[in-house]
């Protein structure tokens, strides 16, 4: 495939930036975007030109580094799959793909594709913990039972990876998706009770100071999860919001 590629270039923070085309011949279906990518910057490399900067490490799925925003989509035009995971067979011959970064207050461009998402680190550090004690003095796994309801909906939302596309998609750029994933993991299982009140009141206020807008229940954060995170995270979010509110 012969394809035009309308990529953003930023050379740090505080420049400006701009989109600029590229060229590039002899792309094969079978590649994923990124490998596509790695095609360009050798070629750019050789022409003297400076490579297009864009994060990427386990190439599997599992980190969420990946994050791009392919053609208006967050991760592209497939679903349930990171941009390392999109393939050039999404695309046909002599199309012209669009690639920038995460657009959001609270993910400012480093340099050309790649995104500060420490925000996110930070809301974990609020609350994203339990005080069990795991040095050398643990419990056996089946010594607190759990209902297989309850622990399958903890597992879907630890699934979620932290990319950011929801933030991304979402028109009003919110988190609550990804906050919401991050509580509900917790929530739901009797070692995260200790600090139920403190972690969702802690980490929806590091959400709103980090400066993720609201959510207005338009849903696109759920349909471009490469997780398939269900919105019943928010609302379960919500209701520990207000019961830890009460509480306080």
């Amino acid at each position: 495939m012969n394809l035009t590629l309308k990529i953003w270039r930023q050379k740090g923070a505080n420049d400006k930036g701009k989109m600029v085309d590229y060229q590039i011949a002899d792309v094969s279906p079978d590649m994923s975007f990124l490998e596509m990518l790695d095609v360009l910057n050798e070629q750019l490399i050789n022409s003297g030109d400076e490579p297009v900067a864009f994060d990427h490490d386990c190439r599997e799925g599992i980190c969420g580094m990946c994050s791009l925003y392919i053609n208006g989509e967050a991760h592209g035009p497939d679903r349930g799959v990171t941009t390392c995971q999109l393939h050039m067979r999404m695309f046909k011959d002599g199309d012209t793909i669009t690639i920038e970064p995460f657009r959001a207050t609270a993910f400012p461009v480093v340099k050309d594709l790649i995104v500060d998402r420490s925000a996110f680190d930070r809301i974990q550090h609020a609350g994203g913990f339990i005080s069990v004690n795991t040095s050398g003095n643990t419990i056996d796994a089946n010594a607190i039972p759990v209902e297989k309801h309850d622990a399958d909906k903890a597992f879907e939302a630890a699934t979620c990876i932290g990319c950011g596309a929801c933030v991304a998609t979402c028109k009003n750029s919110s988190a609550m998706l990804f906050v919401g994933a991050k509580v509900s993991q917790f929530a739901l299982l009797p070692q995260g009770q200790v600090e139920a009140t403190d972690r969702v009141l802690n980490m929806v206020s590091q959400m709103d100071e980090e400066g993720f807008g609201n959510c207005t229940n338009t849903g696109a954060c759920e349909v471009e999860c490469p997780k398939g995170i269900s919105l019943e995270n928010i609302a379960r979010m919500n209701r520990e919001y207000l019961a830890a509110s009460l509480k306080g």
